[in-house]
């Protein structure tokens, strides 16, 4: 098994909740779990490159990635330019997609969940995602901790890690 090098995910549903908030002067707002920010930076202590792609094109997203000083942030993407992205970050760090992990929450992940090496999703993904063959599904939904479950379990298997 190849060591793994760069873990992504999805941003809305995935990192979010889903919901769309918006205040009466039309501000948007976004809930972002803190425990997923945790998971986040034990994976960078580990040297593990971290980012986002997502359909949504928003500065909050942007505020949350610099926040988490993530290396990756793809706004923007069709389900084909979040397989772009993928290519082109592998290419980047010169390693392939079997080294990277990629959450999501719903079908237009599905591009690059079946290319990767680790495919998680949150609990409350689409039921085509947790269809997906070898895909983990988180024991919690998005924007409430299902990302850090699945960094937990996957730091905690010592054959993530291996070079």
């Amino acid at each position: 098994m190849a060591a793994f090098k760069v873990f992504l995910c999805d941003c809305d549903g995935t990192l979010t909740d889903g919901g769309m908030y918006y205040l009466q002067d039309g501000t948007q707002l976004k809930k972002f779990s803190v425990a997923d920010g945790i998971g986040f930076e034990l994976l960078k202590a580990r040297g593990i490159k971290i980012g986002i792609l997502t359909g949504e094109v928003t500065p909050i997203v942007e505020h949350r990635a610099k926040r988490l000083k993530m290396d990756f942030l793809h706004q923007g993407c069709t389900p084909e330019g979040k397989l772009k992205a993928l290519k082109d970050i592998c290419a980047q760090e010169k390693i392939t997609p079997a080294q990277v992990a990629y959450v999501g929450d719903d079908v237009n992940d599905l591009l690059v969940l079946e290319c990767v090496g680790f495919k998680g999703c949150v609990a409350n993904a689409h039921p085509h995602l947790k269809a997906l063959s070898g895909i983990v599904v988180s024991t919690k939904n998005g924007g409430e901790g299902g990302v850090r479950a699945l960094i937990d379990l996957w730091l905690d298997n010592p054959k993530v890690l291996k070079s």
